[in-house]
């Protein structure tokens, strides 16, 4: 079986959800480190134009998104589990209620001058502004809009204290049991944690804080650095996995063999080209070939994305 590829870079908070899902599950993988912002030629080989951190690399199996990401591993190893049984619904939901609305909260948060200062104390000016400049771009066209710190501010105290009631009465997880749901709040969190000047949105809240150390304490399992040019080669050298056995019927009359543009809705939002070689309830895959990467297969979750025909 080929190796799990993780290609992210230390400080993105989806990268953190993943790597806290890989340390759930108890695996090894391999850390490709890409840049925080454009250019990303290497990683771009890989995807066709996404440009969200992190991406799973299988082969030449290409996964974009942690929602689909987490599926993915859950099929490598099913052990312990992201979506309980009879918790299915309510951990999906949970997880993505948290990768939209509190995210989009700490971002706000997290990207207050004072916030950034700290963060960035010990580092050129020039690496905040390309990070600022980059992400200002980043909602260009999509359907999620910035919250104002101010409304952010405003609103945390309430999403918190939902959490913290949660967890004073519901056990060491936010369902029972692990699940993907605390991962997906976790890793807002662990944003918030960074600096002394955002921490007390979480440390204020002794049953959030508790827990989140517990989550955090699942560590990253088994990571060693891979260089994207050898991903890419990896890439290149093997063939893409079987397609999915499931019978569904795309409700708007996508079919194989289209060639499509799928790309995000919410954020981010470039689009990757394509043959649409599967569509089903959960995933979607398109089958590109790069000059480097050779021929790949990019999937996608259904859920936040859109297909257009090209």
């Amino acid at each position: 079986m080929s190796e799990l590829i993780l290609h992210h870079y230390p400080m993105s908070l989806f990268a953190e959800k993943a790597r806290l899902m890989l340390g759930f599950k108890g695996v090894s993988w391999r850390s490709v480190i890409i840049p925080p912002v454009l250019p990303k030629p290497d990683l771009i080989a890989l995807t066709g134009g996404y440009r969200k951190t992190p991406v799973l690399q299988v082969g030449a199996d290409i996964y974009c998104d942690t929602a689909l990401i987490a599926r993915r591993l859950e099929a490598e190893k099913s052990a312990p589990a992201f979506y309980p049984e009879g918790q299915e619904f309510n951990a999906a939901s949970l997880a993505a209620w948290a990768d939209s609305v509190l995210f989009l909260h700490s971002v706000s948060l997290v990207f207050q001058p004072a916030s950034l200062a700290a963060r960035f104390a010990n580092q050129p000016p020039e690496k905040m502004k390309a990070l600022v400049n980059d992400r200002s771009k980043f909602f260009e066209g999509g359907t999620a809009t910035r919250i104002p710190l101010e409304q952010a501010q405003h609103q945390w105290p309430t999403l918190m204290g939902r959490l913290e009631t949660q967890l004073q009465r519901n056990g060491d997880f936010l369902l029972g049991v692990p699940s993907i749901a605390d991962f997906a709040v976790a890793h807002t969190l662990w944003f918030l944690k960074q600096t002394p000047v955002t921490a007390s949105y979480v440390d204020d809240y002794p049953a959030v804080l508790a827990w989140y150390q517990r989550v955090i304490g699942f560590g990253h399992g088994a990571p060693s650095e891979l260089s994207s040019t050898d991903a890419i080669g990896i890439a290149r050298a093997a063939q893409p996995a079987p397609l999915p056995n499931e019978v569904f019927k795309d409700p708007n009359g996508f079919e194989p063999g289209q060639q499509v543009s799928v790309s995000a809705v919410d954020y981010g939002v470039d689009p990757v080209d394509g043959e649409l070689m599967f569509s089903g309830r959960e995933e979607i895959i398109v089958r590109r070939e790069d000059e480097r990467a050779g021929k790949v297969h990019v999937h996608f979750p259904r859920y936040g994305f859109r297909i257009e025909v090209r």
